[in-house]
């Protein structure tokens, strides 16, 4: 009796622990739009694990820079993710913050020759 009631309670601590992992926060589909001005970026569908914000930051020599716009999202996905910013003059990187940690990021490149 013991051992079935055991290996019943590591059944559903295994199923709830897979469960949870499935929930992960991503940026996903990304596409880099440009319109010519370079003030805009849009990330496709952004999945969180919980309340959160896509900040984008300027990013040159792997060096995170000036925060230049950001938008809230909700937990799970989130579509169309797009933020608008000032016109930079480097590339820059999304991150992906829950609860005030990193938990993705994407690097953005602007095609300099537009």
């Amino acid at each position: 009796m013991f051992k079935t009631a055991t290996l019943a309670l590591a059944a559903i601590v295994a199923s709830a622990t897979i469960a949870s992992a499935e929930t992960t926060s991503n940026i996903s589909n990304f596409v880099m739009e440009q319109d010519g001005s370079g003030d805009r970026v849009e990330l496709g569908t952004v999945t969180a694990s919980g309340d959160g914000v896509v900040e984008v930051y300027t990013f040159h020599k792997a060096e995170v820079g000036a925060l230049v716009g950001s938008k809230m999202v909700k937990a799970g996905s989130n579509l169309d993710v797009d933020i608008n910013f000032n016109r930079i003059n480097t590339d820059a990187i999304a991150l992906l913050k829950v609860g005030g940690v990193i938990v993705d990021t994407q690097e953005i490149n602007f095609d300099s020759s537009k």
